[in-house]
């Protein structure tokens, strides 16, 4: 998975606005503040709150 840098820089958390930890291997967007993981796939981030997982 690769996503864009561009994307990369204008995406945060939908639930604290914080920024983003991009997890290449596990194939997740990681908030450090919320504790949460969001999904990415076919290289599509899933930034729902309903959909990201407790880390």
């Amino acid at each position: 998975m690769s996503l864009a840098p561009q994307l990369l820089a204008i995406l945060v958390c939908p639930k604290c606005k914080g920024p983003l930890e991009n997890r290449e291997r596990e194939t997740t967007l990681v908030c450090p503040s919320c504790r949460l993981a969001y999904p990415v796939r076919d290289e599509i981030p899933i930034m729902l709150i309903d959909e990201a997982s407790p880390i």
